[in-house]
């Protein structure tokens, strides 16, 4: 059990570290200080473009306020780069169009000049916050599917259900880095339940479980019949006697769009696994 648990902890644990955008970048940036990092790039760039402005006469030195919103928007998300966008073109304006130091602006050109510069800021910020996303779900969609083949290869090697259950739970937490439970029940009964990074489970979850079983579909966290359970949970499919909940407890609003698909591969390999370990026992006790 353990060299197999070991195992897959190799597959999924340097997943968590080797690319940033796997779980912490949506969390590792918060709003504020987004927001502030903005403003200090912006105020970065505005020293940059007064030097470039005192020494040289160059008609695109706007465009110097550009850099901090693509640094915005793939670091810290579109609002920081749309904050960095528009205090660009403030600034802009107050530093470097006559007359300066005031946001009066005497010459159309230079309206037409700082209009254009919020526009293509505002566009820099959507098109560098899409990238952002769409390195965020690649990154994540590969951590799955190599998670999810550590799983698969390692569940058939384990000894017996307890490693069997553990392993599950591991996968499901570094999947979706959320608390997640296994729940093995015998008829109404629970008979053993694995938390992985959670707290206990309340009376409410355990009958948000009971009910997912005997519906047979997924029953949601704050949606009826598990309105009052913190966790969403799956039912597994078993022919062993042994019937089996898993549970993932995600946060408000934040439920991904990939679970289902991910969660329901895992319920389908765990039944397999649990249909081998009862076939095992009974193969045991007919040997002896």
């Amino acid at each position: 059990m353990t060299q197999v648990e070991s195992g897959l902890d190799r597959e999924i644990a340097p997943l968590r570290t080797a690319d940033p955008f796997l779980v912490e970048a949506p969390s590792q940036a918060p709003a504020l200080t987004g927001y502030f990092a903005a403003v200090a790039m912006t105020a970065a760039a505005t020293v940059v473009a007064l030097g470039i402005d005192s020494g040289m006469s160059i008609p695109n030195v706007s465009l110097v306020f550009v850099i901090p919103v693509i640094i915005a928007g793939v670091s810290f998300g579109f609002g920081a780069s749309v904050c960095s966008a528009v205090l660009g073109a403030l600034a802009y304006n107050f530093f470097l169009t006559e007359p300066r130091y005031t946001l009066t602006v005497n010459d159309p050109a230079n309206v037409w000049a700082i209009g254009l510069l919020l526009f293509v800021g505002l566009i820099v910020s959507s098109v560098a916050f899409t990238s952002r996303r769409r390195a965020i779900n690649a990154a994540l969609l590969t951590r799955q599917a190599t998670a999810l083949q550590a799983y698969s290869r390692d569940i058939g090697a384990a000894t017996d259900t307890k490693a069997v259950v553990s392993m599950t739970g591991k996968t499901l937490a570094a999947l979706f880095d959320v608390p997640a439970v296994v729940i093995l029940l015998s008829g109404s009964d629970v008979t053993s339940v694995n938390s992985t990074g959670g707290p206990e489970l309340q009376a409410a979850d355990l009958e948000a479980a009971r009910a997912a079983l005997v519906m047979g579909t997924v029953a949601r966290a704050g949606v009826y019949p598990a309105a009052a359970s913190r966790f969403d949970f799956w039912p597994v499919t078993s022919t062993a006697g042994q019937s089996a909940v898993i549970g993932l407890a995600f946060a408000p609003g934040e439920r991904p769009s990939s679970s289902e698909a991910s969660v329901d591969i895992i319920a389908r390999i765990l039944g397999l696994a649990l249909d081998n370990q009862r076939l095992r026992a009974v193969r045991g006790a007919a040997a002896t």
